[in-house]
């Protein structure tokens, strides 16, 4: 596998960074405010309520595509569906997003 100088992105961490520029070789790397890695998104203040507003934004789309197709407004009806449509995040996330983590004994 190539190493892609195209993909790399400087994210600058911090409200004291002096946001220097950085290059490999011969190429400038270019610098953003935020970046997704391991399906988190984060930006330059270690913020994630960018993040957390775009999963609920895709958990309402979801449950209002629920809503459209289902006549039955029933609790019993509506959770599964939801549930087996709206994913929690991946355990290798949850520590950075505060949620508890199961323990395995």
């Amino acid at each position: 596998m190539k190493f892609s100088k195209a993909k790399c992105k400087v994210l600058h961490v911090g409200w004291r960074n002096p946001k220097h520029n950085y290059s490999l070789g011969e190429e400038w790397i270019e610098s953003s405010p935020e970046e997704k890695d391991l399906g988190l998104l984060i930006d330059e203040k270690l913020n994630m309520s960018r993040q957390c507003a775009l999963a609920a934004q895709k958990a309402n789309r979801v449950l209002g595509c629920i809503k459209r197709g289902v006549t039955s407004r029933s609790r019993e009806v509506i959770l599964p569906l939801y549930s087996a449509l709206v994913r929690p995040p991946p355990r290798i996330l949850r520590p950075a997003l505060g949620a508890p983590v199961e323990e395995r004994h």
